[in-house]
This record gives C-alpha cells, sequence and structure tokens, in this order.
C-alpha cells in the first residue's frame, strides 16, 4: 500500500471555489449527546473520519444504533444512561482525544468496568486532567501512568461538583458537562476560554446552564436533566481543515481561493484573528448563524509583504490546532515572530511546538524554541531546494498536512510518510491539494 507522497515542485497560481469536511468537534458532539437522546436524530454533513467512525464504532458497542444513510447520519438514541454494559467491554477511542475525554463524561454513571483504550499517540496523552475531576463525581479509575489504557468504573449516586479549568481544554470541559447530565444538583465549572460547541449544544437542547464570562474565564453551572429531545443538525465544514488552504493560498503566488460553509465559532477563530494582524488578505463572507453556531464563506487571497507577530497568549486557545500553519506564515513575514505560552501543543497527537520547529529547520528557517515558547525569524526571500523527509511523527495529521503545505509553497524535493494519517481529520485533504495543484506536483510513492 502506497502511504508517502513526494512533493518535487510549487504549486502554481491558482483561484478556486472549494468545500472541505465536515467539522470534527460537532460531528463527535453530535454523536454522544443525540446518543443520549430519547429518539432518532438525524445529522447532515457528518465528516466520515477514523476519530469520528471510532466514536461510532464505541457507541455501537454501548447499544446504540446508527446508520450511515446516503446524505445524512441517523442515531436511535437510547436516553439518560440507557448504555447496554457487557462484562469486560473494551472501547477503542483510536487516535481520538476528544472520543476518549469525552465519552469518561457519560460512563460515570454505569457501575461496571469498562475499559478506555487508543493508538500510541493517544495512549502518551495526558489523561489524567480529565481523570481528578470524574473522580470528584464518585467515579473510580485504574490506570498505571497518566495515558491510556485506562479502566473506569461510575457510580449509582454522582454528586455535583465545582471544577476549575486552568489549560483551556474544551475537551476537559466538557467531560465535566457531559458527566453533570443526569447528575443531582449544580455543577459549577470556572474554565479558561476555549471552544464552547458543547455549551451551544446544551443551550441548544434546552438543557439547564448558566454562562457568565469575564475577559479569561467562563463560569458555567449545568444543572441536572434526566431527557434529551432528539438532535436534527446540519454540521458545518471544519475552520481547522480550511485552515490549510487558506495559509496555502496566503503563501502562493498570484492566487484566490474561496471556501464555503465554514464554522467560523468565535472560540475557533484565533488563526483569523492571528493572520490577518501579520498582513493576510482575509475576509468573510455570507455570514449567517445556524443553532447558534457562526457559519460563513472564507475568501483568501495571496499575501506579500507580511508582518511578524508577538501573539497575544490570549489568542492561543483559540488557533490551538492551527499553530503549525501560523509558524509557516512567520516564516515568510519580514521579522522575528514570538509565540509564547504554547505547552499545550506538546500534548496533542505528536509533540507539535517541537515539530513547528523542525519543519521550520527542514526549509532553513532560523527559529529558536523552549518547553513553551518559539521565536521564528523570518525571510520573505527564502527559496528552498534542501532534499527533506518527514516522518516518525506519531503519524499526527496535523503534521503531515502541514508539511504538504510547506513544500507546495517553499519548494524543495519532499517526502512526507504516512499519509493515512489524515483519515484521521480529513479524508479529503489530499483531493482537494490535486485539485488546486494539479497532479505533476504530487507523487505517491
Amino acid at each position: 500500500m502506497k502511504n508517502s507522497v513526494k512533493i518535487i515542485s510549487k504549486i502554481k497560481p491558482f483561484n478556486k471555489i472549494i468545500s472541505v469536511d465536515g467539522d470534527k468537534s460537532i460531528s463527535i458532539r453530535w454523536l454522544l449527546l443525540a446518543s443520549q437522546a430519547t429518539g432518532k436524530s438525524k445529522a447532515h454533513g457528518i465528516l466520515k473520519s477514523e476519530d469520528v467512525l471510532s466514536t461510532v464504532d464505541c457507541l455501537k458497542k454501548l447499544g446504540v444504533r446508527i446508520n450511515f444513510r446516503k446524505n445524512f447520519c441517523e442515531v436511535f438514541g437510547v436516553g439518560m444512561t440507557g448504555f447496554k454494559i457487557k462484562n469486560n467491554l473494551t472501547l477503542n477511542a483510536g487516535n481520538s482525544g476528544t472520543l476518549a475525554r469525552l465519552i469518561l463524561g457519560l460512563l460515570i454513571h454505569y457501575r461496571k468496568n469498562i475499559k478506555i483504550i487508543g493508538d500510541k499517540s493517544l495512549s502518551k496523552r495526558d489523561f489524567e486532567r480529565v481523570i481528578s475531576p470524574l473522580k470528584k463525581f464518585g467515579a473510580k479509575f485504574t490506570y498505571k501512568q497518566k495515558g491510556l489504557p485506562l479502566i473506569i468504573k461510575g457510580t449509582k449516586n454522582p454528586k455535583a461538583i465545582y471544577y476549575f479549568e486552568k489549560k483551556g481544554s474544551a475537551q476537559c470541559k466538557s467531560s465535566v458537562m457531559l458527566a453533570s447530565l443526569n447528575t443531582p444538583g449544580v455543577t459549577s465549572i470556572k474554565a479558561k476560554k476555549s471552544r464552547n460547541h458543547t455549551e451551544l449544544f446544551f443551550k441548544n437542547l434546552k438543557i439547564p446552564i448558566k454562562i457568565k464570562s469575564s475577559k479569561d474565564f467562563d463560569l458555567i453551572k449545568v444543572g441536572s436533566t434526566n431527557k434529551i429531545k432528539p438532535i436534527n443538525y446540519k454540521i458545518p465544514s471544519d475552520i481547522s481543515s480550511s485552515a490549510f488552504f487558506v495559509v496555502l493560498t496566503a503563501l502562493s503566488e498570484n492566487s484566490k481561493l474561496l471556501i464555503k460553509n465554514i464554522n467560523i465559532n468565535p472560540t475557533r477563530i484565533g488563526v483569523i484573528t492571528i493572520l490577518k494582524k501579520m498582513g493576510v488578505k482575509i475576509s468573510l463572507k455570507n455570514i449567517k448563524f445556524y443553532k447558534n453556531e457562526k457559519i460563513a464563506d472564507i475568501l483568501v487571497k495571496s499575501s506579500s509583504n507580511l508582518k511578524p507577530i508577538i501573539c497575544p497568549p490570549k489568542l492561543n486557545s483559540s488557533a490551538i490546532d492551527e499553530f503549525l500553519l501560523i509558524f509557516l506564515v512567520a516564516a515568510r513575514a519580514n521579522g522575528v515572530s514570538t509565540f509564547k505560552n504554547l505547552s499545550e501543543l506538546n500534548q496533542k497527537e505528536s509533540p507539535r511546538l517541537k515539530w513547528g520547529s523542525k519543519i521550520l529547520n527542514h526549509i532553513g528557517i532560523k527559529n529558536k524554541i523552549t518547553k513553551s515558547s518559539i521565536k521564528i525569524y523570518g525571510n520573505p526571500k527564502l527559496i528552498n531546494n534542501n532534499k527533506i523527509v518527514i516522518k516518525n511523527y506519531l503519524k499526527d495529521h496535523r503534521i503531515f498536512m502541514t508539511s504538504v503545505v510547506a513544500s507546495l509553497v517553499f519548494g524543495g524535493k519532499w517526502q512526507i510518510h504516512d499519509l493515512s494519517s489524515i483519515k484521521t481529520s480529513f479524508p479529503s485533504f489530499l483531493k482537494i491539494v490535486k485539485r488546486l495543484s494539479g497532479n505533476k506536483s504530487i507523487k505517491f510513492s
């Protein structure tokens, strides 16, 4: 099986309109909440990536009937605490941190041992940050290290808790919110600003929730509910997936791109804010709202005279999945860019901050890295003729896709391994790349 790509030339100018795959964060949350509803839920535009399919597989093992039809997905919800738990049940989350952490919140109500496993990359990620608050509800955990595998055993008498989320982790916050469902009393969460899809779902479903926002934190209070109505949904396209083509266009010559129907939730568009500050020609068109989510088309044009940035740390959580791409823009800026408080990047599928530095080194961009920061010395006139091999990155989908973008805009001869990693979040990525670049630049090997 061919599992690497060779890219031997820079991308030529293009002027296109594209659509990208459905939003992964919303797809997974919709599946989990639809499983808790009473009755049949339908979603159009659901992402069919490995992370989402892992969610489907786990829910099926828990007794939830799920069907993919031609144009939609349907979930026959089992209601609150309606999961059927077999003895010695094992759930495989694959590569999905969102799935692994969020589903734990739903499992605190079941007094049977349930084992959670994942792939090599996910098994290395920190789960203590979500185990700690779930223990307060009354759940018990067995594990040998910070990561997977772990065993959860729930409780018949969960207790409402107070939880202080300091890292800006939407996954941990959402897990606690899901645990609060069908838990007597009011659970209070003080959470550092992060994506708020779960909160918006709760509001739309009329789940008792109050949110008081301050500059850096949200105070969230979630009351108990014992019934959720079916959730019919049209899932918008993913801003994180779109970002690859935003940067590809911005750093390409004489190019223009319109990306249709993108979720531009304010907690997710740090990448747009940062790129605009750096001089990228980007604008939002046809803005509308759908079930409290903000949707728009994104127009981006080739951008020269890019400016360096001292990136405000307050934007970090809303751009956490896009920083590798932002580093590529900084590489073309006329001056020195600084990014701080990014230790969270190394808690992802791979140590992304380190890999961001490696990719910059490969293309000849000077940078200085610490455990939580990077300084990038931009060079607008950079011409790369290096032979570059990208491998052994724990099959992190964002490393693969960032490397493809870097190869097409900076040049050189690249071999990028583990192309199957894109199945995690963006199966159609290379199909769209080939549409923009033509077939001559990319060879499979």
